[in-house]
């Protein structure tokens, strides 16, 4: 499993009256069409920035507490959504407008009642593109918002009905839960837990594909956590499972929210290989392709900045700057440069 992983699709059928969501905090406004809300924080709560006796530590802390009363008390989360601005979604696609230099955006509006797709779009003279390809197209601030936004509508979708008593449940005004009409089971959204890792025999790095990857895009090996595992023993697993490998001197290098397949808590990894014992056994069930790259290679194509079109056979390309297998390749590739130019590497 990769973290570009294609999603089947669960938005909402015509003249189904879609989800809002709020950011932090989550919320159903009723209009017809996904949206996540920005949220203005008090003034009360900003003010200590402002007053040099108050630490960075005070302000965050101030405005995580702030985040978590909205979650628990709806007034005062209805009342944050007065001065809110919605991020719109349409069957999980966000809204995207391209700004005067040519870059895309999140498209906000203020609003209330029932939305017209076309018309939402040429009101905001944006358009709603499908959520893989708008990773590519926003900028590193604004694609985990959308990631989150998307992850928590399609939780309220899926989560309609209590896994106990199979009865309706209800959400918060926040959205932050939902709560089973019967018998009270308070419901959370949860992240699955998914390694992610990069494997090196020392001169390359192994990638593989997915059949459902866009032709030539190659990416670090993932696979879920089974119950009872701890990360390494979830890494050397998928690694041996998917390509046949055993691996050696893991080292992690940061996580990742990933709003596919539904909702995964991604943990990314460096690996190294023998070289002696680097041939590939690829179980074509996991993967489609899997294949060693060197430092030249991979340098092409990360200098590749959107898919490429269909027309173009053979590029290789790579997961967008936003994901955490992107990452994963630009911290080898990195490594790889500064041993080459002969300047001391710090261990993966």
């Amino acid at each position: 499993m990769d973290e570009s992983e294609e999603e089947e699709g669960y938005g909402a059928e015509e003249g189904e009256v879609l989800e809002a969501a709020t950011n932090p905090s989550w919320c159903s406004c009723g209009i017809e069409l996904h949206s996540s809300t920005m949220l203005k924080l008090p003034n009360k709560f900003l003010a200590a920035s402002s007053c040099l006796m108050f630490s960075r530590h005070s302000a965050f802390v101030s405005k995580i507490r702030y985040m978590n009363r909205l979650k628990q008390d709806d007034e005062a989360c209805v009342a944050a959504l007065l001065n809110g601005r919605l991020l719109l979604f349409h069957r999980n696609a966000p809204l995207l407008q391209r700004s005067e230099g040519g870059r895309f955006r999140s498209r906000t509006l203020q609003c209330s009642g029932q939305l017209d797709r076309a018309a939402v779009e040429n009101l905001c003279e944006g358009t709603f593109v499908d959520l893989n390809k708008a990773f590519f197209l926003l900028s590193g601030a604004e694609a985990p918002l959308v990631a989150k936004g998307k992850a928590l509508l399609r939780w309220h979708q899926t989560n309609k009905f209590c896994g106990t008593s199979g009865q309706l449940t209800c959400r918060n005004q926040a959205g932050s839960q939902r709560v089973c009409s019967s018998s009270g089971t308070v419901s959370y959204p949860m992240m699955a837990p998914v390694v992610i890792v990069l494997v090196s025999d020392g001169t390359r790095c192994l990638l593989g594909r997915q059949s459902s990857f866009p032709p030539g895009m190659y990416s670090a090996l993932a696979g879920f956590c089974d119950m009872g595992e701890n990360l390494e023993e979830a890494l050397c697993r998928e690694v041996a499972e998917e390509v046949g490998l055993e691996v050696q001197n893991i080292s992690y290098s940061s996580s990742q929210h990933w709003p596919h397949p539904h909702s995964s808590f991604m943990l990314g990894c460096h690996a190294s290989v023998s070289p002696a014992h680097t041939e590939l056994s690829v179980d074509h069930t996991e993967l489609e392709d899997a294949c060693w790259f060197t430092l030249d290679q991979l340098t092409a194509a990360l200098q590749v900045k959107a898919p490429p079109p269909k027309s173009c056979h053979g590029v290789l390309w790579l997961p967008p700057k936003h994901a955490i297998a992107h990452r994963l390749i630009v911290e080898w590739v990195e490594r790889q440069q500064h041993r080459e130019a002969g300047q001391e590497v710090a261990p993966a």
